[in-house]
Parts: structure tokens; C-alpha cells; sequence
């Protein structure tokens, strides 16, 4: 794939203009470098300081777990951050995690034996909640046809949706996440489909207007329900351990081949099928965007991957042509297209969120007091 010369590319990073937001210094440096050396490296603590004020919470949490069956929770996908969570969870903190997975429907056969591997190695129980195939399929449908770019909302939405529903309604207090800086520092922008999946209004708009069938037990989680109701009144925390401790990709994933018999996977995320062909396809051949620029541009700025290997991979698709084509027929046929009727989509206008009604100004408003209380690091734009 020849690299377009119109688009201005990071010198540091592979941050590049196809994010219609990025600014670039005189020297050609990116805001998500200058926002990573200025607001996240100086407050990201790896070494006995950030291990000493994670165990204060880790002891928090199991005094507080007594007696109880479970001290958290951990939504478990089988990809990496997840599962070496776990690990970390179990073996180094000495917690008593409940697993916590969602079936929408697009598990790879790795994830489910990834999770099952840790289930076995760790002896930590595991609760599956199955998403309503059809409800679940009817909103997937209804987005692809608003030829958005975020088509993985649906996804994102029960994933976050189940577990904080389920943690709510059972009293669990400690949701432990696998949400952190070491490979996921640079945020993708909205504009490459990283629209808020908790955008009700967003997502009921776009159902409305695509959708054929009425919701009735889809799992769903506004995010004001969740940052108001759940956080404030519920007391559920959200807890980042893989932020205060040291955390390689690589060493994570060798030391889960090594303990569990863990199955990596050829990029970040695609535990999922869907999420796959989404990132591999729709989004860089519809759109333009690749999201491998910022989940590498990530590992760059931590010092895990080199920049001109990076831009060497970058440079060609993540998946040969005949496997992309297979997840396309393999999409098309599990959502009840034609081959045909998803070309028309994927040949049809593109769209935004700002097409649709959302909630975009209230929760950037949000978002910006959150920053300005130091509680959110990364750069939203």
C-alpha cells in the first residue's frame, strides 16, 4: 500500500493527518506525543511508588471482600490487557476476582480457549452473559447501514453495558480493568470510530432509524447512568492495576504462553471476529483509517516497538487480501446480508456521528472537568 504523500505523518510517532484534529509543532511533532511527554509520563508510576499506592487499593479491596464469595470483578475477553490482568490479579495481588465475559456473538475460537486456559490455570469461576443473537445482530445491521464509521459500537456497548449492569444490581464495589497507558497512551480519535459507545442518544437515533425490531432485553449502559447512578450512588470503582505496575507486551505475552498455554493473536483486539473486520477492513479501506497507527504509535512512545519497523508494517494491510475477503463473506452471511447488499453499504456515502442525534457537547464538557481534575490523562478529540 503506498503511503499517500498529502498526509503528514508524526516525526516522532505515526500519528498522521488523516485525524482531521491532529496539530503538528515546527518541528513536526504530534499533540498526542507532546500530550503524552507533558500529562501522562510525568503522572505514570511503574516502579515501587506505583506498585505501594496500588497495593493500598488492592488491601482496600480485600479487606472490604470479606465474606464475600468474590472481592471484584474482571471483564475477561481473552486478549492480552485481560488476561494478563488476571494473572497479575490472582497471582500477584492475592485477589478473588469473578470472571465476568459477554457473548455477542463473534468470539475467534482463540479467545474462548484463551479464557478457558486462564479459567483452569487460575481457578477463578467465570459468568458468561449471552446477548440476544437477533437483538444484537438487528443493531449491528442498523449501523453498518448508517455508514458510520464506529461500527463496532454495538460491541463496545454491551461489553460495557453487562458488566457494569451486573456489578450494580449484585453489589460488586471493584471493577479491575485492563485499561492502560503502556499500549494504549495514544487515544484513536473520534473521527476514526472511537465515538462514545455509551452515547444513548447516538445509538438509539441510528437504531431508530435502521433498526427492524423493538430492544427488550439488549444489555444497555448510558454514560451518564454509569459515571452518575453506578459511580456516585451504586459506589462502583474502577480499578487500573496495569498502571502502577510494569507492564511489556511482549513479557506479558511470553510469561501467558509460558503459565497457561495463552494464544496471541495477530493484532490487538482481534479476540473478536467482528472487531477484526472492522478494524482490518471497513475502517481503513471505507474510511481511510487505520487504528493500528495509534495502538503502535503507543508501543513507540513507551519504547516497545521501533518507529521505522512500525511504518514498514503499516505500510501494507494487516491481512492478506483472500482472509480479508473470507471475513467479509463471513460478516455478510452471520448478519443476514448479501455479499451484495454489504458492498452497497460499504460503496455507499460515508457518514459521521454528527450525522446522527447525539450528546457529543455534553460529554465533552464531561470529559474536560475530568481532565482538569487529573482523573483522565489521554487527549479526547
Amino acid at each position: 500500500m503506498k503511503q499517500d504523500t498529502n498526509i503528514q505523518v508524526c516525526v516522532n510517532c505515526v500519528m498522521d493527518s488523516t485525524d482531521p484534529t491532529i496539530i503538528f509543532d515546527d518541528k513536526g511533532m504530534c499533540d498526542y506525543c507532546h500530550n503524552y511527554y507533558d500529562n501522562i509520563l510525568p503522572n505514570w508510576h511503574t516502579d515501587e511508588r506505583g506498585r505501594a499506592e496500588i497495593m493500598k487499593v488492592v488491601n482496600k479491596i480485600k479487606e472490604e471482600g470479606k465474606n464475600k464469595d468474590y472481592d471484584c470483578m474482571i471483564g475477561i475477553s481473552g486478549g492480552l490487557d485481560s488476561s494478563y490482568l488476571a494473572h497479575v490479579a490472582v497471582k500477584e495481588f492475592g485477589l478473588r476476582p469473578l470472571f465476568f465475559h459477554v457473548d455477542a456473538g463473534w468470539n475467534s475460537d482463540i479467545s474462548t480457549s484463551n479464557i478457558q486456559k486462564l479459567m483452569d490455570g487460575l481457578g477463578v469461576d467465570l459468568y458468561t452473559e449471552v446477548v440476544n443473537w437477533e437483538e444484537m445482530k438487528d443493531l449491528q445491521r442498523s449501523f453498518i447501514k448508517s455508514q458510520v464509521p464506529d461500527i463496532d459500537t454495538p460491541q463496545d456497548l454491551v461489553f460495557f453495558s453487562s458488566l457494569y449492569n451486573y456489578a450494580a444490581k449484585h453489589g460488586h464495589k471493584y471493577i479491575i480493568t485492563g485499561g492502560n497507558y503502556s499500549t494504549e497512551c495514544v487515544r484513536e480519535p473520534l473521527a476514526w470510530g472511537a465515538y462514545y459507545q455509551t452515547d444513548m442518544k447516538y445509538v438509539n437515533d441510528i437504531h431508530n432509524k435502521f433498526g427492524e425490531r423493538k430492544f427488550e432485553t439488549f444489555p444497555r449502559c448510558d454514560i451518564f447512568k454509569y459515571k452518575i447512578q453506578y459511580r456516585l450512588l451504586n459506589g462502583v470503582r474502577v480499578v487500573k492495576p496495569l498502571d502502577s505496575i510494569p507492564f511489556i507486551k511482549k513479557e506479558a505475552e511470553q510469561l501467558l504462553k509460558d503459565l497457561y498455554g495463552w494464544q496471541g493473536y495477530q493484532h490487538k483486539h482481534h479476540e473478536s471476529r467482528f472487531t477484526r473486520f472492522y478494524e482490518s477492513f471497513w475502517l481503513p479501506r471505507k474510511f481511510g483509517y487505520d487504528k493500528r497507527k495509534n495502538h503502535l504509535s503507543s508501543l513507540i512512545l513507551t519504547g516497545q516497538a521501533d518507529r521505522d519497523q512500525v511504518l514498514d508494517r503499516i505500510s501494507r494491510p494487516e491481512l492478506p487480501e483472500d482472509e480479508l475477503m473470507k471475513e467479509f463473506e463471513y460478516v455478510a452471511k452471520k448478519l443476514d446480508f448479501t455479499t451484495e447488499e454489504l458492498w452497497s453499504y460499504f460503496n455507499g456515502p460515508n457518514k459521521t456521528f454528527e450525522d446522527y442525534k447525539n450528546n457529543h457537547k455534553l460529554i465533552q464538557l464531561g470529559t474536560k472537568v475530568m481532565q482538569l481534575l487529573g482523573l483522565e490523562k489521554r487527549a479526547f478529540k
